[in-house]
């Protein structure tokens, strides 16, 4: 009775076997913002690749890899992995490289020691940070902003720019006396 009022949204009738509905049902948490939570007592060595978002209280050694989702590391997570993502925020201690597709967030109490990667990047005041920052838009960005930039820079430069036609006068076999006219 209670429950009906809890969703408002409602449900689609699904004709699939139960098992995809279990499918369905487990790759909401990230739709719906939530997200996986290891916290400040657990300690993992090795690889994370998943689906949704991830924040990380404790310690994570390996390699860390969320191409679509958020990976937040907190004041208590200390990471020694590379970090790829979407977005990346970090409060806490990371070494490692560090690639996010959307953007990198460095807080105040955050504390990075390696390469970041990324089209946009924040880096609050008091934060600690060691190492290279490239601001790589990616591929795609560069060839849609440069290519229009370059052709009528090019053009303006060719008509500013002309050569001087170098005329002989006199008799043509002595050429000794030379005028320089600029058009």
């Amino acid at each position: 009775m209670f429950d009906k009022h809890r969703n408002s949204k409602p449900e689609p009738k699904v004709s699939q076997p139960q098992a995809d509905n279990f499918t369905a049902t487990a790759s909401t948490p990230a739709a719906s913002g939530r997200a996986a939570l290891i916290g400040p007592g657990i300690r993992i060595n090795g690889d994370i690749s998943g689906d949704e978002n991830l924040v990380i209280e404790g310690k994570v050694e390996g390699k860390i890899r969320l191409d679509l989702h958020q990976v937040e590391v907190g004041q208590t997570g200390c990471v020694n992995a590379d970090i790829t993502a979407k977005v990346i925020k970090i409060a806490g201690e990371v070494r490692g490289d560090i690639n996010g597709t959307e953007k990198v967030i460095i807080l105040r109490s955050g504390n990075v020691h390696g390469n970041i990667v990324a089209p946009r990047m924040t880096l609050e005041d008091g934060a600690i940070f060691k190492g290279s920052i490239d601001m790589d838009p990616g591929e795609e960005a560069k060839a849609t902003v440069a290519a229009p930039v370059k052709k009528p820079v090019e053009k303006a430069v060719d008509k500013a720019v002309e050569k001087p036609k170098v005329v002989a006068s006199g008799n043509p076999k002595e050429n000794k006396s030379y005028s320089l006219n600029g058009g």
